[in-house]
């Protein structure tokens, strides 16, 4: 039998936690003694994993929230985060890390499209992999990455429907009109055992002989058959990147010493892009793909949704969601009416058109990574000539966009309680959409977001979405 193969994966990720009225991320004492999360799980995880050389031997996807507070905060980690890429081991990320078969379908074309432009800025090329927030994922979200350049992903094992699947090799997924996704299956119960057994992480000479040898040692089959196949097993261990360090203390060298390339313990330790690059497309076995599941909830996704065992109580998630859809519909038609006065820029020279709000959006995302100026981006999209009201009517009209983006973030909805910051925040994201479209159009967003709000109760504290509303706004002084 070939030489076995373990690739492992960190999915690096931290919400976008900047308060946008400000752009600031305000300090938090839960944090100490450092000054925010990001700041925290950076000294605890991100920064000692780039040093030792663990992003060197692993892949790994790094959210664009986490690589924007990066660039500015620790350009030296980020810096050595990207020499780690080695042109194979980098993963592109949703933008916001929304639940992309709860979006629409623009949206979920946006965040796509953000998430592999974020990626080439960060990384210099084109991105080929691409991970799912909580890889929540569907056909049409599959079609969707597979249009825009994207040719594989990371998926949990029971997001597959194809009996006794064989993990231990990448499949391929048939998207219809021409077009395939390659998914790698992760090993659900090593990868378990990394997540929540950390007796096993103590030791990673263990762990290899142990649980890694045991994993590789059957050779590969058909799935649902014991037949046997050629070939040499890889297994893939699939983590939230955090663990390395931040979860649980000392795992960066957990890490380094199960990945040191100078110990021989019977398998080759790979990079997923390595292992991904050696397949031929056509020979790898065809799996189907269970529509609207996720691999931290298996419930699908209802656990971003609705009422959910997940949750103690899960009341309030459906009515969170319907009042952010409802206000999504508004500030996209309020989008269409305001734009239809601003002229766009045509092919050929002085030729006016009308401004597509929707392409428009689709490019503000270099303004939001600040690969572009605002003045600059709206001098390319506007006709020359223009003016100053209507850059300045474009700039409000897409950061209102980015926001009500950004307010479906799934860690509004992952816990247990809307009280908690992470739902304040997207509650202040979508505040701030709707008050800027009430300010330019003299609507009543949120107004009506207000009343949508009061429909759901918190169950800890056991008062109204609308009253959470008022707090998580007058936290960062923006209660009027």
């Amino acid at each position: 039998m070939a030489r076995g193969r373990l690739a492992i994966h960190g999915h690096f990720y931290q919400p976008e936690r900047r308060d946008p009225f400000t752009g600031q991320l305000p300090n938090d004492p839960s944090a100490a003694p450092f000054a925010n999360w990001n700041a925290r799980v950076t000294a605890e995880c991100y920064r000692p994993n780039a040093e030792r050389g663990n992003l060197d031997r692993i892949s790994f996807d790094v959210g664009p929230t986490l690589t924007a507070w990066l660039a500015s905060e620790e350009p030296a980690t980020l810096a050595r985060i990207v020499a780690a890429d080695h042109g194979m081991n980098a993963v592109a990320q949703g933008f916001h890390h929304a639940i992309l078969p709860l979006a629409s379908a623009r949206d979920r074309a946006t965040e796509i499209r953000w998430g592999i432009r974020d990626f080439a800025f960060r990384f210099g090329r084109p991105a080929r992999v691409l991970w799912l927030p909580e890889t929540a994922t569907d056909l049409p979200t599959l079609r969707e990455m597979a249009r825009q350049g994207i040719g594989a992903t990371i998926l949990a094992p029971w997001q597959a429907s194809t009996p006794g699947l064989e993990t231990r090799r990448p499949h391929r997924v048939e998207l219809g009109g021409g077009l395939q996704m390659i998914v790698a299956f992760y090993d659900g119960a090593l990868s378990g055992t990394v997540s929540f057994e950390p007796e096993w992480t103590a030791d990673a000479d263990r762990f290899a002989r142990e649980r890694v040898m045991p994993a590789l040692a059957a050779p590969l089959h058909r799935d649902g058959s014991h037949r046997r196949e050629a070939g040499a097993p890889l297994v893939l261990v699939a983590t939230d990147g955090e663990l390395y360090g931040h979860h649980q203390r000392w795992r960066d060298l957990f890490l380094a010493r199960l990945t040191n390339p100078a110990e021989d313990r019977g398998f080759d330790v790979v990079s997923l892009g390595v292992a991904l690059a050696a397949e031929d497309p056509a020979t790898l076995p065809l799996a189907r793909i269970a529509d609207r599941t996720s691999w931290s909830c298996h419930h699908g996704v209802l656990r971003w949704s609705g009422e959910c065992p997940c949750a103690p109580d899960g009341r309030w998630k459906g009515p969170l969601r319907a009042a952010l859809e409802r206000l999504a519909a508004g500030v996209d038609a309020v989008t269409d009416l305001l734009a239809g006065d601003l002229p766009g820029r045509g092919d050929v020279p002085g030729e006016h058109i009308p401004l597509d709000p929707w392409a428009a959006r689709d490019a503000y995302v270099d303004v939001v990574i600040g690969a572009t100026e605002p003045a600059a981006f709206a001098a390319a999209q506007l006709a020359a000539g223009a003016g100053e009201a209507a850059s300045r009517r474009l700039i409000d009209l897409l950061e209102a966009q980015r926001w009500r983006l950004a307010m479906f973030a799934s860690d509004g909805w992952y816990w247990d309680d809307p009280a908690r910051p992470e739902t304040k925040h997207v509650l202040r994201c979508a505040a701030w959409a709707a008050r800027t479209l009430d300010r330019l159009a003299s609507t009543h967003l949120e107004r009506r977001l207000e009343e949508d709000l009061a429909l759901f109760v918190s169950p800890s504290r056991r008062i109204d979405g609308h009253s959470l509303y008022r707090e998580a706004l007058a936290e960062v002084g923006r209660a009027d």
